[in-house]
């Protein structure tokens, strides 16, 4: 049995890479071009790009579900595919299917027996996931009639029946409405506080603003930029002013004594650098790849 690295990163990749031979055309589809990739235990982490881009080819070695031509992933300093990692791991799919005829707590109780959970431990958990899922009123209802935001839930709460370190979560909020959407984005705030990490593809813009620490943008393949979205938002090559607001210390002295004499209190000034959107850095960033359309880079509606 592997042991697992004191200190280890949740997720590690060196040099990782994917081709996928085209027979027909005698050709080879690079799926993945050499990804280098560290996310720290407790980070929210970010996939972007568009279709094809290599983000779902990512997260399936990263789940030791296909091998890599090149290069190598550790999971907390372990590989994927070893057993002590995947019982680090838990999984929701982009479409994930469920026997419909079961309810919210069949459900359950069925992952987590595969999982190795059972007696006690297994309904004291099933009763803590539907509390943190929110399908108290659901929980009896068979998943026939659930809708696809409390699908997404169930599947959430599915994915953390052993109580995993990481979760790996692909398009958690694809064809949500916005309320479920807002639900699913508040669960992976929640998962953040009790200190899971949580790394997920998204083509909603707006809300992986609102939950991911740091996000990976890939293009044809290749990771094309990586950061933090505080410093990746924030647009250094302009200076904007606003009332109140902000420039460099002598124009704001300089302005704030024309605020003066128009009859504005200085005190009231403030000064700040203009932030892009995360669809805008996105958007300029995908666009300026070879091969790449605006319709391509457009994210889901």
């Amino acid at each position: 049995m592997e042991t697992p690295a004191i200190n280890a990163l949740a997720v590690e990749t060196i040099g990782l890479t994917k081709r996928y031979p085209l027979t027909w055309k005698r050709k080879v589809l690079v799926a993945l071009d050499h990804l280098d990739l560290q996310i720290r235990p407790g980070e929210v982490f970010g996939l972007l790009g568009p279709n094809g881009s290599g983000k779902s080819t990512t997260l399936k070695m990263l789940l030791g579900l296909v091998v890599p031509n090149e290069g190598v992933a550790r999971i907390f300093g372990l590989p994927p595919d070893s057993l002590a990692a995947r019982r680090r791991v838990g999984f929701l799919p982009e479409n994930p299917y469920f026997y419909s005829f079961l309810n919210g707590d069949e459900t359950l109780r069925f992952y987590g027996k595969l999982c190795g959970v059972t007696g006690t431990a297994l309904e004291k958990r099933i009763e803590e996931l539907i509390d943190l899922v929110g399908l108290q009123n659901g929980r009896e209802r068979p998943l026939r009639s659930y809708s696809k935001g409390m699908l997404q839930r169930i599947g959430l709460a599915q994915a953390l029946i052993h109580d995993p370190d990481l979760l790996f979560l692909d398009e958690p909020t694809a064809g949500v409405d916005p309320l479920g959407s807002a639900q699913i984005r508040d669960l992976i705030l929640r998962l953040k506080k009790m200190g899971k990490t949580v790394v997920f593809s998204s083509h909603l813009l707006e809300q992986v603003q609102e939950v991911a620490d740091r996000v990976a943008i890939f293009s044809l393949g290749k990771k094309i930029l990586e950061g933090s979205l505080d410093l990746l938002l924030t647009e250094s090559r302009d200076t904007q002013v606003q009332i109140p607001g902000e420039l460099d210390s002598v124009r704001q002295e300089q302005v704030c004594r024309l605020l003066g004499q128009a009859g504005i209190d200085p005190a009231g000034v403030r000064f700040s650098r203009p932030r892009l959107s995360l669809e805008q850095l996105y958007l300029r960033t995908v666009q300026t790849q070879p091969g790449v359309s605006l319709r391509d880079s457009q994210p889901r509606p």
